[in-house]
């Protein structure tokens, strides 16, 4: 019981010493993730939480990188491509080596939905004609 007093005192003196940190929870309540989403990106490299016993505490960086994954994924980048694009992020202070990949990855991206685009819209084409051709069948039969 002591022990567990102590962690819990610890855990708050780093909370009250260092505001920019914040707890699993606070973080997949903020981005409407579940925390084992967070902790799948920290099995991935992605985030490196510090260890305050056996508690996770999250810095600023962790957050930013955090949002970066997200908004990776919802544009539909792989956590391998997201996993390179942060990995030159620390290794490149300049930035120019992750600006050229992330133009790079762009490039790929919109390639591929302008494809997936057209082929929607060959698609959304004929099923209008194919709709328009069992509408007329469907006056003319009745």
């Amino acid at each position: 019981m002591n022990a567990l007093k102590a962690k819990e005192r610890e855990v708050n003196k780093v909370e009250v010493e260092k505001p920019e940190l914040f707890a699993i929870a606070d973080l997949a309540k903020e981005f409407g993730i579940s925390t084992r989403a967070i902790r799948f990106y920290e099995t991935k490299g992605l985030l490196q939480p510090e260890r305050v016993g056996n508690t996770r505490v999250f810095r600023r960086r962790d957050r930013a990188r955090l949002i970066l994954i997200l908004r990776g994924k919802r544009l539909g980048f792989s956590l391998r491509d997201i996993q390179e694009y942060l990995a030159l992020y620390d290794a490149d202070s300049s930035q120019t080596a992750q600006h050229t990949l992330l133009i790079e990855k762009i490039d790929e991206r919109l390639a591929l939905l302008r494809t997936q685009l057209d082929d929607l819209q060959t698609t959304i084409t004929e099923l209008t004609e194919i709709r328009q051709l069992a509408d007329e069948r469907l006056r003319t039969s009745g």
